[in-house]
């Protein structure tokens, strides 16, 4: 059987809140499962799978925004659901500050191949 999951890649280098990462990685959860539902397709199947095998999710960390957007455009690129967050800047960061990607839920060894060598947040 294969797994899915949903990974957000979240900016270490703004050093955020506990409160304001928490806020920022829902954003980008809540986005990409917003667009499957939207788009459909191969898509909506991966969702089916995740919300039947648990909705397993993974935090892990990028060092820059410019490594960021690379995740960002990798995944793009092998055709898994992507939402780049970019902040609103009504509390902690200047507006426009992108801050996390979420990608998926999208089989485990097609996200691995954009998150497998970045380390847990």
């Amino acid at each position: 059987m294969e797994e899915y999951k949903q990974v957000v890649i979240v900016r270490s280098d703004l050093r955020m809140s506990r409160g304001k990462l928490a806020v920022q990685v829902a954003h980008a959860c809540v986005s990409c499962v917003l667009e499957i539902v939207e788009k459909g397709g191969v898509w909506r199947e991966w969702l089916n799978e995740w919300v039947r095998s648990g909705q397993k999710k993974v935090v892990v960390k990028v060092d820059s925004e410019k490594e960021l957007e690379e995740r960002y455009k990798r995944a793009l690129v092998l055709g898994i659901p992507a939402s780049y967050i970019v902040d609103a800047g009504r509390t902690e960061l200047e507006p426009g500050t992108p801050t996390c990607v979420g990608l998926g839920p999208a089989p485990s060894n097609i996200i691995d191949r954009v998150t497998g060598d970045l380390k847990l947040l």
